[in-house]
């Protein structure tokens, strides 16, 4: 379960997807997230489950590779699922067995929910697979940039965000290597119930936080060596500057909420 969470890895490319501006991406992100949070119709979230589908085909990235990071939030989608049910009252009764009733509009909420998140991790891990940690640094910065006149520390947030974003798919791999060392001494993280399941991983959590803490101070020590000191008078070396397949982005992203919003309004 832990090698199937693809949030946080790059899949190296040479695709339309990958070659966009990391500010457009970052934005179109934003963007994304506001008309998937607008959807309040069954069908409509067709429109922009087929928009993610188009870019996951134009970004040359195998289909089930980003539907794999999925597998890992499998029971947090059901719980999520399952919690809605119960949470909304209004609406009117479907299901009543002794204290517990059911509305039709808990079972809709129940549904929204889920599919928003489906689609908000699917968009999220896009962004990072075609975007490299540093592209995604440099994009965030110039975005947050404006705010250093207010003395915002742009650049420090910036690298920070991605690093941590970095380290995900590090931790993961560690997570991967004490997993296998205490398999070989006979651990068993397959069998048993949830619960049970998740009472095995508590001897994985002590070795791996060690580890973080030697990564994070490992990668301070190499950061203070090389004479970092923030981005005051830092140059890159690939200056960042929108294209015409930025442009064409920012025109996918009109049409996607134009056909959203009319879907909207149309649909009963």
């Amino acid at each position: 379960m832990i090698k199937d969470i693809t949030l946080g890895q790059y899949f190296p490319g040479n695709s339309a997807i990958h070659r966009l501006d990391p500010r457009t991406k970052l934005l179109g992100m934003i963007a994304y997230i506001v008309i998937v949070f607008l959807v309040t119709k069954t069908p409509v979230f067709i429109i922009p489950a087929l928009f993610a589908a188009i870019c996951i085909y134009l970004a040359r990235v195998p289909f089930g590779y980003v539907i794999r990071s999925l597998k890992p939030i499998r029971f947090l989608l059901v719980f999520m699922f399952i919690v809605n049910l119960f949470m909304v009252r209004t609406g009117k009764t479907v299901i009543a067995f002794w204290i517990i009733s059911i509305t039709d509009e808990a079972i809709k909420q129940s549904v929204y929910i889920t599919l928003r998140l489906v689609l908000l991790l699917v968009g999220t891990s896009l962004m990072t697979l075609t975007t490299t940690p540093i592209a995604l640094t440099d994009g965030l910065e110039r975005l947050l940039m404006p705010l250093s006149k207010i003395h915002f520390p742009a650049h420090e947030l910036a690298m920070m965000m991605t690093i941590a974003l970095r380290f995900i798919p590090t931790l993961i791999e560690e997570a991967d290597k004490i997993m296998k060392a205490q398999m070989a001494r006979g651990a068993d993280f397959e069998s048993g119930n949830l619960i049970k399941r998740a009472r095995n991983m508590i001897p994985i959590l002590v070795p791996l936080f060690v580890s973080a803490f030697r990564r994070a101070d490992e990668l301070a020590m190499a950061m203070e060596s090389r004479c970092y000191h923030g981005g005051e008078g830092r140059t890159r070396m690939n200056v960042l500057k929108f294209g015409r397949g930025d442009g064409a982005a920012a025109a996918a992203f009109i049409v996607l909420t134009a056909l959203t919003v009319a879907a909207q309004k149309l649909l009963p």
